[in-house]
């Protein structure tokens, strides 16, 4: 398989976990939610609203987005490093 078609490959496979199976996630609190409402002060801190109002599937989809941008930039910067560096 080319390298190419693998990275689409596992682009496609992250985008539709992100997008759709993540909507099937539990909806039970996770621990540190679960130890607030135990032991009473679950209402008690500040709310801190995201520009997308919290975790949804494009969330997902924008953060596979944003590492593979920031992936692809580290890659590209290092092989371009690289490849300088065999000139000199």
């Amino acid at each position: 398989m080319r390298t190419r078609t693998l990275a689409v490959v596992v682009l496609l496979v992250a985008l539709v976990l992100a997008g759709v199976v993540s909507r099937f996630a539990s909806s039970d609190p996770d621990g540190l939610t679960k130890v607030s409402e135990n032991h009473g002060f679950a209402g008690t801190g500040t709310t801190h609203h995201s520009v997308l109002g919290g975790y949804d599937s494009l969330s997902g989809v924008i953060g596979v987005l944003l590492v593979l941008a920031l992936a692809g930039g580290l890659t590209y910067a290092l092989r371009r490093r690289r490849r300088d560096d065999e000139r000199v």
